[in-house]
């Protein structure tokens, strides 16, 4: 997947369309939908896939993931509204050569009806398409724990980037989320929510070795969700993650930190000129962006090469 191109008019004609018709942004949830949408349902998927094409000879894979429970599920929401700002970013300011964007979301595989939803990675409008599709289940089970770890399962193992592939160069995965993950990949789980057959579980911190010799994985905890701030959550996923676990303490700038987490990631800018960036396309974040991003500024100068990684570091060089 990832053909064609972003269009900013053609975005904004859907959201006039939609302003004028009351159709929701999220058209398939707002209707009423209680099940995971077939175009995002993971069971049975073999592999979503980011590859070089004739448009995008040289793919940039970005994966964002975000918790739909409780008090996270605004976070589709901004995200849908800001998709200019991302794009716009990562292609007009040069932070990203062929972006290729896949959105998805996490839930409780422990109870909710959508423990996991994952869309295509896209180059162009499918990707606004794929966020109308997710389904805003705003369960969980209240246990301060999500199934992030299914979802770094399914990255790991269920996807495929001809980045890495063709360039030795991995992608970036953002998990947006407030809770711990639970200890072990389950077999059950896996089986019912996916159609894999494991032996045995697989322990977080062995999932997670294996998803970055593909990903740069990056934790985004909003400070004003549920557990934002959390003394263990944040233990835990630094635990994990190292400086890669980011505090944003305003959700509206949360596609901000994603381009800019991806510029300073491909060494395309410091995070000074990135905050510069921001203000010369008139937006307020770049106080949050700063302070959310200051962990990976003062580390930017270690970076390991793919398939050489501690946690929380990051591989991607600039070829």
């Amino acid at each position: 997947m990832g053909s064609g191109h972003w269009s900013t008019d053609v975005y904004s004609a859907a959201a006039t369309y939609r302003a004028a018709s009351g159709t929701s942004a999220f058209a398939y949830s707002d209707s009423g939908a209680r099940t995971t949408h077939p175009d995002l349902d993971p069971q049975g998927v073999f592999m979503r896939e980011s590859r070089d094409s004739d448009d995008h000879p040289f793919s940039t894979p970005i994966a964002v993931l975000f918790d739909v429970t409780g008090s996270m599920g605004t976070v589709p929401r901004v995200l849908q509204t800001k998709l200019p700002q991302l794009l716009g970013l990562l292609t007009r300011k040069n932070y990203a050569i062929d972006p290729q964007i896949m959105f998805g979301a996490i839930g409780d595989a422990t109870c909710d009806r959508a423990p996991l939803q994952v869309g295509q990675f896209e180059s162009d409008n499918r990707m606004d398409e794929q966020l109308a599709r997710i389904l805003l289940e705003g369960g969980g089970g209240g246990q301060k724990r999500e199934s992030y770890e299914l979802a770094l399962y399914f990255m790991a193992r269920h996807t495929i980037l001809d980045s890495m592939i063709n360039r030795g160069r991995r992608g970036y995965l953002f998990i947006i989320g407030d809770e711990l993950p639970y200890p072990q990949v389950k077999p059950r789980e896996v089986r019912t929510v996916l159609g894999d057959e494991l032996r045995q579980p697989i322990r977080v911190e062995e999932i997670l070795e294996e998803l970055r010799r593909k990903y740069d994985v990056y934790y985004i905890l909003p400070t004003a969700a549920g557990w934002g701030g959390d003394a263990e959550v944040l233990a835990r996923w630094r635990e994990l993650l190292g400086q890669n676990v980011l505090e944003l303490d305003d959700l509206d700038a949360v596609c901000e930190t994603i381009a800019l987490t991806v510029g300073l990631g491909e060494d395309a800018i410091d995070l000074h000129e990135g905050i510069a960036d921001l203000a010369d396309l008139g937006s307020a974040a770049g106080t949050s962006v700063g302070r959310a991003l200051a962990p990976l500024q003062r580390t930017a100068a270690v970076r390991s090469a793919p398939f050489e990684i501690t946690a929380g570091q990051s591989g991607n060089k600039r070829l």
